[in-house]
Order: structure tokens, then sequence, then C-alpha cells
């Protein structure tokens, strides 16, 4: 068999340093797709478990990091997932997830504020994020009524009584997923 002409082989030695530098690589990514599996069928604590080893051996993977923060979210561990996402916002500016992630955890205690900024963010750093965009139009809604709230109780109109009463209607009939 004639090998093509650009097919250089490489020396056994280089080939195994190779493997071997990759070898993390294919070890974390079995890790967090392992994570996942286990979570899906509700070994949640083992899922974080596996992201953590994981970590211990990599502990700047933004991958890992963002889904033991979203897991730690969703098992009600709000104030380790927050200092988690706060942490990839810091270390990685550039992505929007963890960004959108806060703002779930802000709007959850009512801190709209915070909540518009972070959304504000995500949709900067990846305006086709369509999770953030319409988190971003919820916190917005929510923002409009306290607005109009607002707005009654400091002008005795009734107008602004009347939009604040629609818009937390439009809220309360979003939010029921039986709509």
């Amino acid at each position: 068999m004639t090998r093509p002409p650009y097919f250089v082989p490489l020396p056994a030695a280089l080939m195994l340093g190779l493997l071997l530098l990759l070898a993390p690589f294919r070890t974390h990514a079995a890790a967090f797709e392992d994570a996942q599996q286990q979570w899906l069928i509700g070994q949640r604590a083992q899922a974080m478990q596996t992201l953590e080893k994981a970590l211990a051996d990599d502990p700047n993977n933004a991958r890992l990091r963002f889904s033991l923060a979203a897991m730690l979210l969703e098992s009600g561990a709000s104030a380790r997932a927050e200092a988690m996402f706060k942490q990839l916002t810091e270390d990685f500016p550039d992505l929007a997830d963890p960004h959108n992630n806060l703002a779930v955890i802000y709007a959850a205690r009512g801190e709209l504020d915070a909540a518009y900024l972070a959304l504000e963010r995500a949709v900067r750093l990846q305006p086709e994020h369509a999770q953030a965009q319409e988190n971003l139009g919820d916190v917005l809604l929510q923002l409009a009524a306290r607005a109009y709230g607002r707005a009654a109780d400091l002008s005795k109109l009734p107008i602004a009584r009347t939009k604040g009463d629609k818009t937390l209607q439009l809220l309360r009939a979003l939010g029921n997923p039986q709509r």
C-alpha cells in the first residue's frame, strides 16, 4: 500500500505525547456528558460530584463551571450558584449565559434593576440569545408595572393605575402556563 505524498508518519513518542496532551479534553468532555446523563436520570448529587471532580483537574473550564452553577441553581443552592455565575462573568466576560442566569437569580429576589442590567449585558454580548431576550421582556414588563404603580401613587391619576393594572394582568397571563 502506498502512502499519499502528504502523509508523514509521526514518531511513536510524539504520537503518545499528543494523545496524553489531548486526554484531559476527552476526559472532561466525558465528565460533562456523564454529569448531564446523571442529572437527567435523577442522580443530581452524583452529577454535581462528577463536575466538581472534573473541575478539580481543570478549574478554568468554563463549560464545566457553568454546568455546575446551573445545577446548583436548579437544586436550590442559589447563593453558591450566584457566586459561581459572578465569577464566570469576571473570568469570561464575553459569555452571555452567566449574565442571563444571574438575572434570573436577581429577578427571583425582586432585584429588577440588577436583573435588567445583567440581561442588557447578555443581549449585548449575544443578541440572538432567545432566552435572554425573553427574560429581558419579562423584566421590562415588571419594571413597567412598578413604574405605573409609582406614577399612580404620585399623581393620583386614574390612567396610571389603569395602565399598571393592565400591565399586571399581562404579567399574570404570561406567567400562567395554561394561558
